[in-house]
């Protein structure tokens, strides 16, 4: 049965102890409570793109001034994703700026890197925008397992962030990569101006889509100057719970991602977080271009609340 944003509303304002524990139970019920997935990430190709997104510090419609960078060589990549591996990562992610692949040769570097990655005993994960019917296949003879395409709001906020391109658009190659079958992870960014009522939409647009996202990305807006939205106004810690929460009710057997912004809460606004369904992060100190949780923090805080990692499928 299809959710609609009329009864996603109610639940996500129910009491909020009553929201957490019934988001809780439903965790339970589709996943191990005591154990969350842990992936690293690597921007293997920085800067100079040529979409507008009002929150992006890669732009070059935004006044950021952040430098185009050439494409990683494929050593350093598998360095990075040994790295991440010694850090407890089961899977690794690599991203590039801009609408598209810019050519076939960076494609093929692209899939060469998912195959030396996937060789390490890690899921792969890429986000290379807009991708063909025939890209789509390639990836998946590669060995990727998950790609990453937020919708980053609902479609009624969706006009004010970006113009470049659409949330149709977006929707559309999520499509085009399920039907390669490949895992889609999808989520989107809180914190830009935005409402609850856009944030639950968000949810409820994933939750509806044809096959739910497998991995349901949550990202805190961090704020860089000259981006559009550096001057909005952030959520409140316990939305973001609450959006948790809702996101583990409309999607139980997806994975639900604490991604950007995750340093700057609290261990207790975590340990809410997971207690609510979040049961993937992300490990590496830098998401991308912006900071994250540093080397040795989450193994201190797993290690309080008796958080077990999960380990790769291809181990």
């Amino acid at each position: 049965m299809e959710n609609t944003f009329e009864k996603a509303k109610e639940i996500f304002n129910y009491p909020f102890f009553k929201l957490i524990r019934m988001a809780h139970e439903v965790h339970i019920e589709n996943f191990d409570g005591q154990r969350v997935q842990i992936s690293g990430i690597l921007s293997v190709k920085t800067g100079g793109c040529s979409e507008d997104c009002a929150y992006c510090a890669q732009s070059i419609r935004n006044g950021s001034k952040f430098p185009k960078q050439p494409m990683l060589g494929l050593e350093t990549v598998v360095a990075a994703a040994k790295e991440a591996k010694s850090r407890g990562a089961s899977r690794f992610c690599m991203s590039t700026s801009g609408r598209r692949p810019s050519s076939e040769t960076e494609f093929d570097e692209i899939c060469k890197m998912i195959k030396e990655v996937k060789s390490l005993g890690m899921e792969t994960c890429v986000t290379l925008g807009m991708v063909s019917e025939e890209q789509a296949i390639r990836l998946k003879q590669s060995g990727l397992d998950y790609y990453n395409h937020n919708v980053d709001t609902s479609p009624d906020f969706y006009g004010k962030i970006v113009s470049t391109h659409s949330i149709d658009d977006r929707i559309k190659t999520i499509a085009v990569v399920q039907n390669a079958g490949i895992n889609i992870c999808s989520g989107g960014i809180v914190g830009m101006g935005e409402t609850n009522d856009d944030r639950i939409k968000m949810l409820v647009l994933l939750a509806n889509l044809k096959v739910p996202p497998r991995c349901v990305p949550i990202n805190k807006l961090v704020k860089i100057p000259g981006t559009r939205v550096d001057d909005s106004h952030p959520i409140d810690d316990f939305d973001f719970v609450r959006l948790v929460a809702l996101a583990r009710i409309l999607m139980p057997r997806s994975y639900v991602k604490i991604a950007a912004g995750r340093n700057t809460f609290s261990d207790g606004i975590q340990a809410l977080c997971m207690f609510a369904g979040a049961n993937a992060l992300f490990s590496s100190e830098k998401l991308l271009t912006v900071d994250n949780i540093k080397d040795g923090t989450d193994k201190n805080l797993f290690a309080r609340l008796d958080i077990q990692l999960e380990q790769s499928s291809n181990v």
